[in-house]
């Protein structure tokens, strides 16, 4: 159980907001191990009911918020504070982008554009973050699964490798000091997210996790696990209880993936040839989407790339203007080339392995960026209307969903909440809507809200 102080934090933009109580444990929320393990059943079974489509996901999260104005919803008619320093430029598809996205220009019919998202929460990082990866806010203490999360909770691992990764690890500080949306949530630690927290572009990368430590060998592994084997024959009642059983699940599977040669190549960059590793571009992000790649080729069901890590020390989307922030020119210098290569190699990587199909690759962001620049030359939060976009699992590329006002501030036509592009994840990945997880206090929790669908115009 964690109990934050009452103290408070200033986000990126200088809302103030109070800490939360944060619960962790089963026995805190009156979930018993055995309801826990029934519920667990009901929800597996529930989710087998729909066969496996075999997909996998993608999800590339803009942490920063990118601007729908400068990027994917252009608007060149309006007044100069407005439109921006930008040109559109056509695409393959039947719709316009930025002249700072060639790469993405290039692909237009393969991905489609959703302009017309929104939510009516706080305008800071973290609740978009919840909203976006979860469908829901953390709200009563409940902290909701993360949407890879929930997958691997009903359907499992495919193999020695995690059915849900992080890369390259998870959400930092974005000011709000609320959950990010990124763990298991009330489903538990076991299904959290594996993280490799380290920067696949570096020369010395390795995944610390999937090795043991220098000084311990491979035969000296072997003799630890026989000796841990003898002395689980001694406490068989104790190995009797759930959390003895959730420990040996645990343990399992991670020294099968430590001790797995398929494992540790899939994370093996330098099995890549170099020609191709450039073609991502040699950069955190481009090198995450090149790993993203050959995850799901090896069965990794589901994976998340942080484009950045916190909008504090680097230069990101978070366009404010002013120092520590980004300014519009570092987004058109820095943060664009290093994006439109990834996620341009990353698309065509797929489609010419054959797996675009079987592969959904969403991008995602908390909010989009005001509509009017500000004095400093930069745009801030803006949660009232913003760009997400979608390509393979089933998705038809090419096209735009939904219409957003004169100078893009709010949806004029087919306004989406965060809730329903969750569903469109899930709805692609081929789980029923209707599944029911093992949530708080024992009562079963629907993994979308009643009446939530996926963006149906997407697939048709």
């Amino acid at each position: 159980m964690t109990l934050t102080g009452r103290g408070s934090t200033t986000t990126c933009d200088g809302v103030t907001r109070r800490d939360f109580l944060q619960v962790g444990t089963l026995g805190a929320l009156g979930l018993s191990w055995s309801r826990f393990n029934a519920l667990r059943a009901q929800a597996a079974e529930a989710g087998a009911s729909v066969p496996d489509n075999g997909r996998s996901a993608i999800l590339i999260f803009n942490l920063g918020a990118p601007s729908q104005l400068d990027l994917f919803d252009m608007k060149p008619e309006a007044p100069r504070e407005v439109r921006g320093p930008f040109r559109p430029i056509a695409t393959r598809g039947d719709y316009q982008i930025s002249e700072l996205l060639p790469g993405h220009a290039r692909l237009g019919d393969q991905f489609s554009l959703v302009r017309t998202v929104y939510h009516t929460a706080a305008a800071v990082h973290d609740t978009g973050h919840q909203l976006l990866q979860t469908g829901r806010l953390f709200s009563g203490g409940i902290n909701t699964p993360h949407a890879g999360c929930a997958l691997e909770f009903l359907r499992g691992r495919r193999s020695d490798l995690p059915a849900h990764v992080i890369l390259p690890e998870p959400m930092g500080n974005t000011g709000g000091g609320l959950p990010h949306g990124q763990d298991a949530g009330f489903l538990g630690k076991a299904y959290d997210p594996f993280s490799i927290h380290a920067d696949p572009a570096r020369p010395d990368f390795k995944v610390p996790d999937l090795l043991p430590p220098q000084e311990i060998g491979e035969a000296r592994l072997r003799r630890r696990q026989e000796l841990r084997e003898i002395v689980e024959g001694t406490v068989r009642q104790f190995e009797a209880s759930g959390s003895a059983q959730l420990m040996d699940a645990n343990f399992a599977a991670a020294y099968r993936m430590m001790t797995s040669e398929k494992a540790r190549e899939a994370f093996d960059l330098s099995k890549e040839p170099a020609a191709v590793r450039e073609r991502y571009g040699m950069t955190r992000f481009g090198q995450s989407c090149l790993l993203a790649r050959r995850l799901v080729e090896r069965g990794v069901r589901f994976v998340t790339i942080n484009t950045f890590i916190t909008v504090f020390d680097e230069i990101t989307w978070d366009i404010h203007g002013s120092k520590p922030f980004t300014s519009i020119a570092g987004m058109k210098d820095i943060v664009c080339p290093m994006y439109d290569r990834g996620y341009s190699a990353l698309l065509e990587d797929l489609k010419q392995r054959g797996m675009l199909d079987a592969t959904l690759v969403a991008n995602l962001a908390e909010f989009g960026r005001t509509p009017k620049i500000n004095p400093t030359g930069g745009r801030d939060h803006w949660p009232a209307c913003w760009t997400c976009y979608f390509a393979g699992g089933g998705i038809r590329g090419g096209r735009v969903v939904g219409k957003s006002d004169e100078i893009a501030a709010y949806p004029a036509e087919r306004p989406v909440t965060p809730s329903e592009i969750v569903a469109t994840i899930y709805h692609s990945l081929g789980l029923d809507l209707e599944t029911h997880l093992p949530g708080p206090q024992g009562r079963p929790f629907p993994l979308v809200d009643f009446g939530t669908q996926p963006i149906r115009e997407l697939f048709s």
